[in-house]
């Protein structure tokens, strides 16, 4: 069947980071303009649930798998309504290109901004739900008794004495109408979800089965190797390929706008004559930028007089001028790259029936479609995108999706052949959408009794929305620029968060927890206002949260937890951040000491209030996760110098080691109910704030400036 839909509305609504689809809850009525099933097999029940006669049920996954463990906290709460066994449960990826046929029935297919369960468990549930009543009403039908005295559990519907398992059912479920709106379950009646199910993914992991995007092989497959302009937004001048021609296996080479790849017969020798090319390149206006020169235009930023205000509260700047004391402090922080184990890679295939084949590891399958489809310049129904287990993401490889239209570019110059495009470290590490690198002034007033009474912010940074969604960017406000700064749950009454936005020629992305850098800034501030104000770090948060606030109620956990207040051995110290983010509220405390220009942080204590908690262990394997993950960004960092990225590879940028992981993380899961969080990145936001706090408490060394410097400690 062919749908109409314009390719280019198509891109712009999909290519949305962490920012799911707008779509209302569609449940298999829907189902019927498309019948996935083939000839003797069974169908769907609806369109997430296939059950077949032996009772096996397969659960259909929009999102993407990266490690986090959604795969099967989604299928828990599809499974936890649809009332089956849990141990007949698998999963399978949701079809981009069916997904496009039935009108987009799965919803957003956007992995990101911890999103994946808190904005579709509403519709997964209805969908579980659904089902089960469907299936009841099958054997109702059945036996010619009122469905409402028949109960399904564990895989089996009964009446009386009357027993029938879901697999002798399905058929004729499938066939009737769905209810428009299901009763859901109670969660304290859960039994699926709610608990710590075994992941799906984890025993063929372990036993190395699944396919990543560079693994994936295909019959006469050739390899891309790609050098891309390291000056960004520069431009390939003149290419000589005599070299890279004569090398053993070489293919072809093709030429682009901003890159020039080699195709080979195996990734080594693309490579290796990758290497051979001698390119000129015109790095354009930006190829005398640095880190300096940026820096520079931060600093413009703040001092420019025409800022947009993020948040206005009171009258900051009177009170500030009357308040019986002001103090003041400069924070800044650096270009961060993902750093994914796996790089970038798109294997593309034109066949010869007029159809595109994508393989490619994304967070974003619609996204990575309709790229694919605007690239090839064919019909979105013509397009497939296979979506493998992803070798990490943490924001790369959502909205970007320029490796798939490179992949896309090169396949299209060896039709009916596919050719898989993999990255070097060396382009992964040098051309990505990178954290963005920010500046930021605050201060804040004190009142004669040292109860703060303003606060004001200004920022300075790029935008990541005016480049991967502009529309989202509201009377100069990037959200994501100023989050955490502009609202912030600290009661004061004079508060103003002012925006620069400086966007220069190096990319942006978003970045595992957008804008977490902020809680760095605001969190380690407000250490400094304690200590001005003789109060204890703690005591002066609780005093600025009122009761109820869950903020409030993750900072007492946690300090409790940590034994706030009691003596720790000499040389250490602790310190607290609170933040809440992506759904969910956070605070930690982490003890930390400083030994020969280094930090050694001994112990993390995250509390987490996530509303509803779908598996607890895989909550706290993603709270671990982002301790270890962004304790790097206390020695990571990306300079420019001749307006390219400087660091390379890991030898020049680091990743956490084993032996600068806490020995002890604890993660306390303390939700309330009422409202869905994430766990993906609220993790990540207290990690830089309470440490570098513990640092002050042990050493009297305030940080202000990321990566942390040796020669500060020891000085």
């Amino acid at each position: 069947m062919t749908v109409a839909i314009d390719r280019r509305q198509f891109l712009k609504a999909s290519v949305a980071a962490g920012g799911a689809l707008a779509l209302e809850f569609s449940l298999p009525a829907a189902a019927g303009v498309l019948d996935m099933s083939k000839p003797g097999e069974h169908p769907e029940v609806t369109h997430w649930i296939v059950i077949h006669p032996d009772n096996r049920v397969v659960i259909r996954i929009a999102r993407s798998e990266m490690g986090q463990g959604s795969m099967t906290g989604l299928a828990q709460l599809v499974a936890e309504e649809l009332g089956c066994d849990w141990h007949m449960v698998s999963t399978e990826f949701a079809s981009p290109n069916e997904h496009i046929k039935r009108h987009r029935i799965w919803g957003s297919m956007s992995t990101g901004g911890s999103a994946a369960i808190r904005t579709s468990q509403d519709y997964l549930r209805k969908s579980g739900a659904a089902a089960r009543e469907m299936l009841i009403a099958a054997a109702a039908a059945q036996w010619k008794v009122p469905a409402s005295e028949c109960k399904a559990a564990n895989g089996v519907i009964s009446h009386g004495r009357r027993r029938v398992t879901y697999g002798r059912v399905a058929a004729r479920a499938g066939k009737l109408e769905a209810p428009k709106d299901p009763a859901l379950k109670d969660a304290k009646d859960w039994t699926i979800a709610g608990h710590s199910v075994a992941r799906l993914d984890i025993p063929d992991k372990v036993l190395g089965k699944p396919v990543f995007g560079v693994d994936v092989q295909l019959p006469g497959m050739l390899m891309a190797s790609i050098v891309q302009c390291p000056v960004f937004l520069g431009k390939v001048k003149s290419v000589d390929a005599s070299a890279a021609e004569k090398m053993r296996g070489v293919k072809g080479i093709v030429k682009e706008e901003s890159f020039v790849a080699v195709v080979a017969d195996n990734w080594w020798r693309a490579n290796e004559a990758a290497k051979k090319l001698r390119i000129e390149w015109d790095g354009g206006k930006y190829a005398d930028a640095s880190s300096e020169t940026i820096a520079a235009s931060f600093r413009r930023g703040l001092d420019a007089n025409d800022l947009a205000t993020a948040r206005d509260i009171g009258d900051a700047s009177t009170a500030m001028r009357s308040a019986a004391k002001v103090i003041g402090a400069e924070y800044d922080s650096p270009y961060l790259s993902h750093a994914t184990m796996e790089p970038m890679t798109c294997t593309a295939w034109f066949r010869k029936d007029g159809t595109l084949e994508v393989w490619t590891s994304t967070q974003n399958a619609e996204a990575s479609l309709a790229t694919a489809a605007e690239t090839a310049g064919i019909a979105l129904e013509k397009v497939e995108v296979h979506k493998p287990f992803l070798g990490g993401g943490f924001g790369r490889r959502g909205a970007p999706q320029d490796y798939v239209r490179q992949g896309v570019l090169i396949a299209k110059r060896f039709p009916g052949i596919p050719v898989k495009l993999m990255w070097s470290r060396e382009e992964d590490m040098q051309h990505g959408f990178y954290r963005p690198a920010s500046l930021v002034r605050m201060q804040a007033g004190l009142d004669a009794q040292g109860r703060l009474v303003a606060f004001k912010s200004t920022i300075a940074c790029p935008s990541i929305l005016a480049l991967l969604r502009p529309e989202a960017v509201k009377n100069g406000i990037d959200f994501t620029a100023v989050r955490t700064l502009s609202d912030a749950p600290y009661k004061i009454p004079n508060q103003q968060c002012l925006y620069a936005m400086r966007n220069g020629h190096v990319p942006v992305g978003f970045w595992r927890a957008p804008g977490l850098q902020n809680a760095f800034y605001r969190e380690c501030f407000l250490d400094e206002v304690a200590y001005t104000a003789g109060r204890d770090p703690v005591e002066l948060r609780l005093a600025l949260l009122e009761p109820g606030d869950r903020n409030r109620r993750v900072l007492e956990a946690a300090a409790k937890a940590a034994s706030w207040g009691t003596p720790l051995p000499e040389g250490m110290g602790r310190g607290v951040a609170v933040s809440d983010g992506f759904g969910s509220y956070t605070a930690m405390v982490a003890e930390a000491s400083v030994k020969d220009g280094a930090v050694h942080v001994h112990r993390i204590v995250l509390a987490i209030d996530s509303g509803y908690v779908v598996n607890p262990d895989a909550c706290r394997a993603q709270a671990e996760g982002n301790v270890v993950f962004n304790l790097g960004q206390l020695f990571e960092e990306h300079t420019v110098k001749d307006g390219r990225i400087v660091q390379s590879n890991f030898h020049d940028f680091p990743l956490p080691k084993m032996p600068q992981t806490p020995p002890k993380i604890e993660v306390l899961l303390v939700p309330t109910g009422g409202f869905w969080g994430g766990h993906g990145e609220p993790g990540a936001l207290c990690v830089v704030p309470s440490v570098l706090n513990a640092v002050f408490a042990a050493s009297g060394k305030r940080i202000r400036s990321l990566p942390v410097k040796a020669e500060e400690l020891k000085a």
